[in-house]
């Protein structure tokens, strides 16, 4: 591994990863990316073991480390993978078969058939096409230094049923009226587990969105295209499961809409907004610092905006940001949570090579010994091809 990379290096880097031609028809492309993180976080260790957090955690870690392969066969069939750890070192998290805080795990990894444009057939790991946040934007390209908080940004954690933020299954997607409308139908494992989903019941997922501007025709967008595309997209998506949640079979169900912008200026500054809807039937995983549980329904509500400056300050461009979001429980007696925060990326070369800070609250509407506030501030330094 440490052979290969050095010959890469040496061939040169590009933001988009080493792209190589075995022959006419087969072809692929090799890339590597890492973010490093320091964190501190407020209250969010038990010190003395008794189920309180109570001591605040100062965390260094690795907060993604991907090693990535594509390629195509055939113009017909190709192929990815993610090869990656995350949360290397952050503080009581060990889950090494899914490459959680030590080891390395096929984050993703998949096959696809593609008679055309219009039609990929995807069977493998992959993001499960429901939210735009963690549905279809990568996390190389975000606009907050991390995900949304209820999607496992910072230091919270997904609210629907995943492996880090996949599924296994077979997703039918592909784009119409010339890119402009672009599709996407899983069906996957979703819960395996015999508690909640005793019948092995399926899992069904899907998207669409429609794009007024340019197009986004790839499986992976931005979260923010840093003045290169103008976008306007506007999507659904939605995600069920047959489970039991302890009192008889009930059907997980969720629902989102977003809308994302981003607008280019022509003195080379550009602006970006999204805002998101998410509402919860019987949600499968409890949020952290949050009163929300399995079990529970409820809503989640997003926003954020960003605005990348005109010209270069030193060696890079500088883009500040601010995120919200509100986690709404439905049920009697608990209380909704707000998580927002302010943030900075500066540009060294596109996405792959920046550096981040963010700081970032979680203020409860009504604190418990269990659930209390937090101030979380994170910075991050990115690097890679």
């Amino acid at each position: 591994m440490i052979a290969l990379m050095v010959v890469i290096w040496a061939a040169g880097m590009a933001q988009a990863g080493y792209k190589f031609k075995i022959n006419e028809a087969v072809k692929g492309e090799i890339g590597f990316w890492t973010q490093a993180w320091y964190q501190y976080a407020e209250n969010a260790s038990d010190g003395n073991g008794d189920g309180v957090l109570d001591t605040d955690v100062n965390d260094f870690m690795i907060r993604r480390a991907y090693f990535s392969i594509s390629g195509e066969a055939t113009p017909y069939l190709g192929f990815f993978t993610h090869i990656a750890a995350d949360r290397i070192g952050q503080d009581n998290l060990d889950d090494s078969s899914l490459g959680l805080g030590s080891g390395v795990a096929f984050r993703d990894i998949w096959i696809t058939l593609k008679p055309s444009d219009m039609l990929n057939v995807q069977v493998g790991r992959m993001y499960i096409p429901f939210t735009r946040n963690y549905g279809t934007t990568s996390t190389k390209a975000l606009l907050t230094t991390d995900l949304d908080w209820t999607q496992g940004g910072i230091r919270g954690n997904i609210f629907y049923p995943s492996k880090v933020g996949r599924d296994d299954g077979v997703t039918f997607w592909g784009n119409l009226m010339a890119g402009k409308f672009q599709y996407r139908f899983m069906v996957g494992e979703g819960v395996e587990n015999t508690t909640q989903n005793p019948d092995d019941n399926l899992r069904f997922a899907g998207r669409v969105s429609f794009n007024l501007f340019d197009p986004e025709t790839g499986w992976f967008n931005q979260g923010t295209y840093l003045g290169k595309k103008q976008i306007l997209a506007l999507g659904l998506g939605a995600d069920t499961q047959e489970l039991e949640f302890g009192a008889g079979t009930d059907d997980y169900f969720a629902w989102t809409a977003d809308i994302h912008y981003d607008q280019p200026y022509s003195n080379g500054g550009a602006l970006t907004a999204e805002a998101a809807y998410i509402n919860i039937e019987n949600g499968v995983n409890s949020i952290k610092y949050s009163q929300f549980a399995s079990g529970d329904d409820g809503s989640i509500v997003s926003l954020k905006a960003g605005y990348l400056f005109p010209g270069r300050i030193g060696v890079g461009q500088v883009q500040p940001f601010a995120h919200y979001e509100l986690i709404d429980v439905d049920e009697t007696n608990k209380d909704d949570t707000q998580v927002y925060g302010l943030g900075l990326n500066y540009f060294f070369k596109g996405h792959a090579n920046k550096l981040s800070i963010d700081l970032s609250s979680v203020d409860q509407g009504t604190a418990t010994t269990s659930v209390q506030d937090h101030l979380i501030f994170t910075i991050q330094l990115a690097a890679g091809f």
